[in-house]
């Protein structure tokens, strides 16, 4: 997940077409994808992968992703070039193919994972300025708390004089996480201990998955889904910006090539460290704990290039995000998916009312980081939970399509592939959400209810009576997990943080 999702998420909706000549062609949009999907996630993988799961659930678990991501990856390749006058991504995707209510969860799933990324962005930043300043300790202390909160508002009050985009901004933060990452996987081929690597399957009883108290393979497996996911949010970035391609096909390609690319780095950063690091090693560092890593191979100098380039590359994305994170329910409004109050811009053109509504929920959930022990894993798995209704609903619709023929004629040969991807990135989707596990989805949940009293303005204001049909099945499923979350919470079953 990262900064250049933000510039292309949701940029597209209501965008008019651009003149040939600003069209983007294949190479900017293959950079666009690699630059949506690595950001700050990847720089604490080796211990987020570590942490329960052994070096075969590992594997395992990135086989899973890889095939997984990589359907995905096909469903909006097909959709960009099946569904050319839908130009919004997972959030029209999910409205053309099920309906106004399960489009309008989609785009307010979208939105909690971008404004609660950025609650993590904001732990993992002060959490690396801690390397060269320890009053910042894990980066939920209290101090940590109001220097994200002076920034957050810092960068509210630029928004809102028209501060929209500075291009520096992404050549900078693209640069300062790729040259560490590069140069991290070039030092740990080097110094990679296959002996380490083969020791940590024995010990850890990898054979039979229950080893070192990880649980079974099954569970270890489960473990790794949600870092998995989160790494790869924003594999959507080429087709949320399909209306600014040269040609369609590009998009298609850029995102199965960015997407291999990411893999790439993903997996060798993860398993590099295994033969590194012993998995409890791994396991114990703080984030970002790619710096631990390369400093117990280089010395101080390594954890400092690293907690230097999360900075500069997060902190850009807290930049963007925050953009993101208010471009949403702003464009929403306008098309009346959300109350038309959102769509309100004061006289700078900044979405006033859109980015007030969103700050504060940052700032929020910035306090309650204070009471987290883990905050940055909580607050980036809540946020990948939040974004599988876009994911699932986009494979549902290209199943769809294929079932029902539409846009098919005279390409049987077609719309059979396309039925297998659709089918396989369907099931990929409902797997991460039987793997993300009952806490994390019953605590997504508390967080879909006021969506429901926002859908129902929303309706009442196009003259449209809301939950009728499905709808309402759909609605009390959400409440009635939500009240069920409480209870647990209530009762002490299920920590919300």
């Amino acid at each position: 997940m990262s900064d250049a999702t933000a510039k292309a998420s949701f940029d597209g909706i209501s965008s008019p077409a651009t003149p040939t000549a600003g069209k983007l062609t294949l190479l900017p949009l293959i950079g666009l994808v690699v630059g949506s999907m690595i950001g700050g996630g990847v720089f604490n993988l080796p211990s987020d992968m570590s942490r329960g799961a052994s070096p075969l659930a590992i594997i395992i678990g990135w086989l899973i992703t890889g095939a997984g991501m990589l359907m995905l990856a096909f469903v909006y390749q097909g959709l960009s070039l099946r569904k050319p006058d839908l130009d919004n991504g997972p959030y029209a995707y999910a409205k053309a193919g099920f309906g106004d209510f399960i489009g309008f969860n989609s785009a307010w799933g979208y939105w909690i994972s971008a404004f609660l990324g950025n609650v993590a962005y904001a732990v993992a930043i002060f959490s690396a300025l801690s390397y060269f300043a320890p009053i910042f300790g894990d980066g939920n202390n209290v101090i940590s708390i109001v220097g994200a909160s002076l920034a957050l508002w810092g960068i509210h009050g630029l928004i809102l004089k028209g501060v929209k985009e500075a291009a520096f901004v992404n050549v900078v933060t693209t640069v300062a996480k790729l040259v560490p990452l590069l140069l991290f996987i070039l030092i740990g081929i080097v110094a990679f201990n296959f002996d380490l690597f083969l020791a940590a399957f024995r010990n850890m009883g990898a054979g039979t998955g229950d080893g070192a108290g990880l649980g079974s393979l099954l569970d270890q497996v489960k473990s790794t889904m949600l870092v998995t996911l989160w790494v790869f949010i924003g594999i959507e970035g080429a087709s949320v910006y399909s209306a600014r391609a040269a040609k369609r096909s590009d998009v298609g390609r850029a995102t199965v090539i960015g997407f291999a690319g990411a893999l790439a780095i993903y997996v060798l950063v993860s398993l590099l460290s295994v033969g590194i690091m012993s998995q409890p090693e791994l396991a114990g560092q703080k984030v970002p704990s790619m710096a631990g890593v390369l400093e117990h191979v280089v010395g101080p100098w390594g954890a400092g290039l690293i907690n230097l380039g999360l900075i500069i590359s997060v902190g850009g994305a807290f930049l963007s995000w925050t953009l993101l994170s208010a471009e949403i329910p702003y464009t929403c409004g306008k098309d009346g998916t959300f109350p038309r109050w959102f769509s309100a811009e004061n006289g700078n053109g900044a979405p006033i009312n859109s980015l007030w509504v969103t700050n504060l929920c940052v700032q929020a959930f910035l306090v309650l980081t204070y009471f987290s022990k883990d905050a940055y894993n909580f607050f980036y798995f809540i946020a990948s939970v939040a974004i599988l209704p876009p994911y699932v609903f986009s494979g549902a619709y290209a199943l769809k399509l294929a079932l029902s023929g539409e846009g098919y004629q005279g390409q049987d040969r077609q719309r059979r592939r396309d039925l297998i991807v659709g089918l396989l990135a369907t099931l990929y989707g409902l797997w991460l959400v039987y793997a993300a596990g009952l806490q994390y989805l019953l605590m997504a949940t508390l967080l879909f209810v006021p969506g429901l009293i926002v859908y129902a303005i929303a309706c009442r204001q196009r003259g449209v009576r809301p939950y009728t049909g499905s709808d309402l099945i759909v609605a009390a499923v959400i409440a009635g997990f939500a009240v069920l979350a409480f209870y647990l919470i209530w009762i002490g079953k299920i920590s919300p943080l």
